[in-house]
């Protein structure tokens, strides 16, 4: 496995090269857009396209949303009922609609956290902005999926050579270990489903099962480093299923499992928001800051723990 995360003390860029833009834009289709305005909102929830002069003549002035192009630009007014707004990286605002995000949280398993098991200090160290984060984002409406490593047997047999052996360790010169074998003490088969290594850290554990029963929380199982690697990943049928577009993603590790989710998602055009305190990885340093950095400058926005629970708060 990878050696421990060095400690993180210099500044990580963030969404701090894209300017604001100097006129009210749509970008996107018909059917998926965004839409950002020179005061430094993003509308996320598909609800108002812009409209131009010519094609809202002879309508009347309740059916005008903005203008595009004009400076003065003014956004619809949030609707409370359906909609929030996120505060993140690079002086922006996300507006989001409240049945359409969803909090995706990667990996936070025994396996990769247990300190019987293997030293992840910065892996921990992301479960309080969890605590936190969950419940707020909870009281909002939106959707927790805890989506892990959960192997059946038959699943063994259909796991490529090259994810097989990166699994793999050596002992004595011989390869062992790997999915399905036997951990130690009580923690299970590696990776397996109902294992012990295979349910979530600590309190997290029971964060999930609190959610679980006030039907806000979904455990999806995955079998890959990303959770929507392929044409019918369960993650992406629930998501498709549930109209979500807009995913606030955690977990471990940052350039690995979650940096795999995030540019599938991204490819499968859903928003990325990645929460900057709630992702972290064991790779030598450079792997994270180059996941933060991409994720704010490429793949969508950054954001923290204490802006969720802030807009929690507001909203």
């Amino acid at each position: 496995m990878s050696p421990p995360a060095p400690i993180h003390d210099t500044p990580i860029l963030g969404l701090t090269t894209r300017p604001k833009v100097g006129v009210a834009t749509e970008f996107g289709n018909p059917a998926s857009f965004w839409v950002e305005y020179p005061s430094g909102l993003v509308d996320l929830t598909r609800s108002a396209h812009l409209v131009t002069k010519e094609k809202v003549k002879g309508k009347s002035a309740k059916q005008l949303v903005v203008t595009a192009g004009a400076e003065d630009a003014t956004p619809p007014a949030l609707d409370g009922e359906s909609q929030w707004e996120l505060e993140v990286e690079g002086g922006r605002i996300l507006r989001l609609d409240r049945a359409k995000t969803a909090v995706v949280v990667i990996d936070m398993q025994n396996f990769f956290l247990h300190p019987d098991l293997r030293q992840h200090r910065k892996g921990l160290e992301c479960v309080q902005p969890l605590m936190k984060t969950v419940p707020a984002f909870r009281s909002l409406g939106g959707k927790v999926l805890w989506v892990n490593w959960g192997l059946t047997d038959h699943e063994l047999t259909t796991i490529p050579p090259s994810l097989v052996r990166g699994f793999m360790k050596e002992k004595d010169g011989k390869p062992g270990g790997g999915f399905g074998s036997t951990l130690p003490g009580d923690f299970g088969r590696l990776l397996m489903r109902g294992a012990y290594n295979s349910e979530l850290y600590g309190p997290l554990q029971g964060l999930y099962e609190e959610g679980k029963a006030g039907g806000s929380d979904v455990w999806i199982h995955k079998n890959r480093m990303s959770g929507l690697w392929g044409p019918q990943s369960s993650l992406d049928l629930y998501l498709q299923e549930e109209g979500i577009t807009t995913l606030l993603f955690a977990g471990v590790n940052a350039d690995q499992c979650v940096l795999g989710t995030v540019v599938d998602a991204y490819y499968r055009g859903y928003d990325i928001v990645v929460i900057r305190d709630a992702v972290a990885t064991t790779s030598p340093e450079g792997g994270y800051e180059n996941m933060i950095y991409n994720s704010g400058n490429s793949y969508g926005f950054l954001t923290d723990s204490s802006k969720i629970v802030a807009a929690a708060a507001k909203a």
